[in-house]
């Protein structure tokens, strides 16, 4: 993206009303965020959910002083900006509706590891999380997987730890901008953090690790990741928000169950009892689920004689021959089809005897 590009976006994101979904329409119709100021008036208030409010919002003339402040301090810090539509963005997060439009980030960080997982949890972690996520992390480790938190105390600094010293890459999803950190008590693990991964957030250097912003960095958490993993928490709080979002992306959750009196347990009990999230009790049942020991193994494919398939079902059953085996959303997205239709062409393309399931939301041509 030029500057001249990124300058017009951060002032489309500035404008009052608009949103990550409203900015991914308006610029499907006009295919620049310039053109976007510049576009007739009629123009924009034909496009599906502008109103009047908007249409005056989008002549305040404030957003381009408000844009040009960014674009300095992105600059001037040598800060990272990933849009929705550029490769180096999350593959899995892209494909999430409400994604961020931008992404800012820090350190040395390298989306190309298909093995994302989040873990989250209480900010007060008991003996007992630190010694599964210790050990989870151990046993993971030669999978190389890239490990995502929130950096808040508790859970997500052990889990930013215990992957650095295991030498895995650790990104930090940030509720507030690049230009400070919080906690103040976690700047000490700066530099670690981005010399073995970074920080990643939505939020511009304005923003202040504000309550609501913690709800929204956590979609970020669930959307990037292959799997989110619950390792404790009481019957409320912010991980059961990012495993519930998780669950919407159509992603593995898996929950680290406790002694039904232990406060800290409550939460993964509650979410494995009302079948939210896959039981984990060691990294086996996570490599197992995730269909992770088997996805360097030769695939030996035997063609079909004599089915017939309806063109949408031979359009996947190509797909999945060329591809290997895929995620549903990743098929949904690659074959154009809704995800609510996706569903029903697989279930009878297994009945025939062409795919079958894999764990992890998997599917394979046979």
């Amino acid at each position: 993206m030029s500057e001249q590009d990124l300058f017009y976006l951060l002032a489309l994101l500035r404008v009052e009303g608009v949103g990550d979904i409203m900015a991914k329409k308006l610029l499907s119709n006009f295919g620049t965020p310039e053109e976007i100021f510049k576009a007739k008036t009629n123009h924009i208030a034909a496009i599906d959910g502008v109103g009047s409010v908007l249409l005056k919002n989008l002549k305040d003339k404030t957003v381009f002083e408000k844009a040009n402040r960014e674009l300095e301090f992105i600059n001037k810090n040598n800060i990272k900006v990933s849009f929705f539509k550029d490769e180096k963005y999350p593959e899995r997060l892209k494909h999430c509706i409400d994604c961020p439009v931008l992404i800012f980030s820090a350190g040395n960080i390298h989306f190309n590891n298909k093995k994302i997982i989040s873990i989250v949890g209480t900010r007060q972690i008991t003996s007992y999380g630190i010694e599964f996520c210790k050990k989870l992390i151990e046993d993971l480790a030669p999978l190389d997987p890239i490990i995502v938190s929130g950096f808040a105390y508790g859970v997500d600094i052990v889990a930013h730890q215990l992957a650095i010293e295991n030498g895995l890459q650790t990104i930090g999803v940030l509720a507030h901008g690049l230009n400070q950190i919080y906690p103040k008590a976690h700047k000490k693990y700066m530099a670690k953090m981005e010399e073995n991964g970074g920080f990643i957030t939505e939020f511009w250097s304005s923003a202040n690790p504000d309550k609501e912003n913690f709800v929204r960095r956590n979609r970020i958490v669930a959307g990037m990741s292959e799997a989110t993993i619950v390792i404790e928490s009481a019957d409320r709080g912010g991980s059961l928000i990012t495993a519930n979002l998780a669950n919407d992306y159509n992603r593995d959750v898996f929950a680290v169950p406790g002694r039904v009196t232990d406060k800290y347990s409550q939460g993964c009990n509650q979410l494995i009892k009302m079948q939210k999230a896959n039981v984990i009790t060691n990294a086996a049942d996570l490599v197992y689920m995730l269909n992770w020991d088997i996805e360097n193994k030769p695939k030996s494919v035997q063609k079909q004689l004599f089915v017939d398939l309806e063109s949408e079902e031979q359009k996947i059953y190509d797909f999945l021959l060329k591809n290997g085996k895929e995620l549903l959303d990743i098929i949904a997205l690659q074959c154009e089809f809704p995800i609510y239709k996706i569903s029903g062409i697989l279930l009878n393309m297994e009945l025939k005897g062409v795919i079958r399931p894999l764990p992890g939301k998997l599917f394979e041509a046979i």
